[in-house]
């Protein structure tokens, strides 16, 4: 069973480069971001061996949330071998990141 990544400024390059990947850049203390966690896991699970899920920690990994202009949390941002295809700004639906995934899986 998938778990979403942790992932951080050293090893960000490295976990994005490689196929699709969904980034959550979260934070502890903003309340849409625990509601979206749940979810995040789902999509983890339900994708593992398809597309990397992985969770970024703005607080403590700065350098990416500013490289990738995050302002508001949760963003989410979809990678393709490197390249941002999707982002998306607030708690989304599960069905709307799940489209996103699979259009980007082809």
């Amino acid at each position: 069973m998938g778990k979403a990544v942790e992932i951080t400024d050293s090893n960000f390059n490295d976990v994005v480069n490689n196929g699709v990947v969904l980034v959550d850049f979260w934070a502890e203390w903003c309340g849409p971001c625990r509601m979206i966690a749940p979810m995040i896991e789902e999509l983890a699970s339900e994708y593992d061996g398809k597309a990397t899920i992985g969770k970024l920690d703005v607080d403590n990994n700065q350098e990416s949330s500013v490289k990738f202009g995050v302002r508001s949390i949760p963003t989410l941002l979809i990678f393709k071998d490197g390249e941002i295809v999707d982002r998306h700004v607030g708690a989304v639906g599960k069905d709307i990141l799940a489209k996103s995934i699979d259009s980007n899986l082809s």
